[in-house]
């Protein structure tokens, strides 16, 4: 049985730990291919029972993932919106309910969906000179996978505010500081952190963890589920707006958006 769907996304299973690499060249981005594909992977896992851990990393040396494709939002259409937000929150709301421990790797910039998915694993290890940042607002978008409701949780709100509302891009050593990464390896050894931690994952007893992990998400959950259902709906709300699509173009333009606040 072929566990992934999609040629973007390579899985190879190492012992008891699945080890899942984003790869679509040339930012390892995310499209209507590579995310049913990772919710797919998950729901197959979680079936797996030697399966114990996830380690989610991007190809190459430049990027772990810059979120979603912007040339599928160009043309303003709402439906696609509402297709993209949907598959979006399936994928990364199945990584965060997988069964075992879920590490990421990261291993350059996590931009967009990009950091959103990092949010949905349990444990986020990066890469020295790794930049992290929730640049929708710059592009007219939101962040509609998680990022408005995962980030206030793992940083607090000013900080949250900070990235998103600001649009400010944070360091490793900043994520570190401020609780969005639990480490900061060097360059090219966060694939092996997380791989040594999925060992130690495998140590415990998987019943066990399984159901620590579940308490250890029930109160996040209760408060945060109608905040995911409603970043999609915004995100599709958007799209109503000039402000999208000037965004979206000036971003794919190269130039300056010219903002109609409306």
């Amino acid at each position: 049985m072929s566990l992934s769907t999609s040629e973007k996304l390579k899985v190879e299973l190492r012992g008891h730990t699945a080890l899942v690499t984003i790869d679509n060249p040339g930012a390892n981005t995310w499209d209507q291919q590579s995310l049913p594909a990772l919710k797919d992977l998950v729901e197959k896992l979680n079936g797996e029972k030697d399966i114990y851990a996830l380690v989610i990393t991007g190809a190459g040396e430049k990027f772990f993932s810059a979120g979603a494709d912007l040339k599928l939002f160009a043309d303003g259409d709402p439906a696609t919106a509402r297709t993209m937000a949907e598959y979006f929150g399936e994928a990364f709301e199945a990584l965060a309910d997988f069964r075992g421990v879920s590490i990421a790797a990261v291993n350059g910039f996590a931009m967009g969906g990009g950091l959103e998915v990092a949010m949905a694993c349990d444990i986020r290890i990066a890469e020295e000179q790794a930049q992290m940042a929730l640049p929708e607002a710059r592009v007219g978008l939101l962040p509609c996978a998680g990022g408005t409701q995962r980030l206030s949780w793992l940083v607090g709100e000013g900080w949250a505010k900070r990235i998103i509302l600001c649009g400010e891009r944070i360091n490793a050593a900043t994520a570190e500081r401020i609780g969005l990464v639990e480490e900061v390896v060097g360059k090219g050894a966060a694939l092996e952190r997380a791989l040594a931690l999925a060992e130690q994952v495998g140590e415990q007893s998987p019943t066990s963890v399984a159901f620590c992990k579940r308490l250890m998400h029930t109160g996040r959950d209760t408060v945060i589920a109608s905040g995911l259902e409603g970043e999609r709906d915004l995100f599709v709300e958007l799209f109503s707006t000039q402000d999208q699509r000037e965004g979206v173009n000036a971003f794919l333009e190269k130039r300056k958006p010219a903002w109609k606040n409306g």
